[in-house]
């Protein structure tokens, strides 16, 4: 992932604020990257500044070691260094509508697991509405078997054991301009933008590894 180690900034986007139009706006991509992001880089630089014996670290690796520390040190650490993560996985999992994605082995792999592409839509969406609050729904592998999963606020899953291939932020702040608080328009919305060139990529970049071994 880019600028990886602290002190950390706030890279753009791959795309343009407006990319993503009509599907997801681009006041909401604005607030959303440049002031909520931010927020959460600006936070993890200022805990890695008062923690130094952490700026070594890398952030997926921040996202491993969180459990070892004192107790205090957990939440705000889990909390920034997750909210980096999670959302520039998020941006980087989307595209503009129209691009040309092609999953093939991924697209495969979903039908062996969830019966077709488009249960395990069906399937993902219930996921994502079930989180309760603040979230994310995420579809991961874990063991060679792709499975959904949920995370809390800034929660971020194991990444240690799992690779993850694609998630959708649905606090409030995704969504809220122009779906209001209907969660559901918004992740059928969504679905018109997902980069599944870039999940391919997580998927086979973990699979193709796993053979070589």
């Amino acid at each position: 992932m880019r600028n990886n180690h602290y002190p950390f900034i706030n890279t753009p986007l791959p795309y343009s604020y407006d990319a993503l139009e009509p599907f997801i706006d681009e006041e909401t991509m604005y607030l959303h990257h440049d002031r909520h992001l931010q927020t959460y880089i600006d936070n993890l630089n200022r805990f890695l500044e008062e923690n130094p014996s952490l700026q070594k670290f890398s952030l997926e690796e921040l996202l491993t070691i969180w459990r070892r520390l004192p107790c205090h040190l957990q939440t705000p650490l889990r909390n920034s260094a997750g909210g980096v993560y999670n959302h520039r996985f998020y941006f980087d999992s989307m595209t503009p509508p129209g691009s040309s994605c092609s999953a093939p082995r991924l697209f495969k792999a979903m039908s062996c697991q969830f019966g077709s592409p488009e249960n395990f839509r069906a399937q993902f969406k219930e996921a994502a509405l079930s989180v309760f609050g603040s979230g994310y729904a995420w579809l991961v592998l874990d063991r060679g078997c792709l499975k959904i999963v949920t995370s809390a606020n800034q929660n971020t899953p194991f990444i240690r054991s799992r690779t993850l291939i694609l998630n959708i932020d649905v606090w409030e702040h995704a969504y809220y301009l122009k779906h209001y608080n209907l969660r559901a328009d918004y992740i059928d919305d969504w679905f018109r933008v997902v980069n599944w060139g870039m999940a391919e990529n997580r998927y086979t970049g973990e699979t193709l590894s796993e053979e070589f071994r």
